[in-house]
């Protein structure tokens, strides 16, 4: 066998490995979620638990949110006004950005910031407890450590990033009134009423709804990597590695489809 013939069954190989262990992953994820469903109309509900990580989620993930959104209406701002002044169209900067923000900057930011705080966090916490077998004492003890550790988890931040996504959409439409009240005399009270008056139920609707899904992504996710972590100490960085990735991919494959099926019902 020659040189080339060997590095052909090599990279060959490979790939049916890789193809092998993305529809393992991808079995043992739906396995997972198809587990949360079965779990969470289960009573007793860890309401407590569940308040508690509503707050590690939301209250701790404000700040982040609120600057980062106010940031992207800077930005966004600055950037298209010398365009839209060229064209003689910046009275149409308020309905502009108020519109991508609502609809899809804001959803899609928000929740790659979470899913890089919240599902890495996740995926460290539950890894940590399994490489220090504390999740294997709670299943000795009779507790059930996955309603009570993915299920509120889970909850928390379907329940908590539309939240997040409203605060963060706000902040970024008050940054970009900013740059407009500086910059073109553009009152407040004149900004948000273009604002509100360019957005419909159409674009409020579909971006909260994907919004849900976009918390649930992310708690599977970081929930998924830490509960099953591996390989000891190790194996909690490269939990939250994955955790990290694997969301924002997801993100990604989520608002697509969101956003086809968003256009599907517009052409209708």
């Amino acid at each position: 066998m020659t040189v080339g013939q060997r590095t052909l069954r090599q990279r060959t190989r490979g790939l049916h490995t890789a193809i092998r262990d993305f529809f393992a992953e991808t079995g043992a994820l739906s396995f997972f979620a198809a587990r949360f469903f079965r779990e969470v109309i289960r009573p007793p509900l860890e309401f407590r638990e569940l308040l508690r990580q509503c707050y590690q989620v939301g209250n701790r993930s404000l700040v982040l949110v609120v600057v980062t959104g106010f940031i992207i209406g800077l930005v966004l701002t600055l950037q298209s006004r010398p365009t839209l002044i060229e064209f003689g169209a910046v009275s149409w900067m308020p309905n502009m950005v108020g519109i991508s923000i609502v609809r899809e900057i804001g959803p899609v930011i928000t929740a790659l910031i979470c899913a890089g705080r919240i599902a890495s966090g996740m995926g460290a916490e539950l890894g940590s407890m399994r490489v220090t077998e504390q999740i294997d004492a709670m299943e000795v003890s009779g507790t059930n450590p996955f309603k009570y550790l993915v299920v509120t988890r889970i909850l928390a931040t379907t329940l908590m990033l539309p939240l997040l996504v409203v605060f963060g959409d706000l902040v970024a439409l008050f940054g970009s009134a900013l740059v407009e009240n500086l910059k073109g005399d553009v009152s407040f009270q004149l900004y948000f009423n273009t604002v509100f008056n360019a957005l419909g139920y159409g674009d409020l609707i579909p971006a909260t709804i994907k919004s849900f899904f976009f918390g649930f992504v992310i708690g599977l996710v970081g929930c998924y990597k830490g509960y099953y972590s591996k390989k000891g100490t190790a194996g909690v960085g490269i939990a939250a590695n994955t955790a990290v990735v694997t969301a924002s991919l997801l993100l990604f494959m989520v608002d697509f489809i969101a956003v086809f099926v968003t256009d599907i019902f517009y052409d209708l």
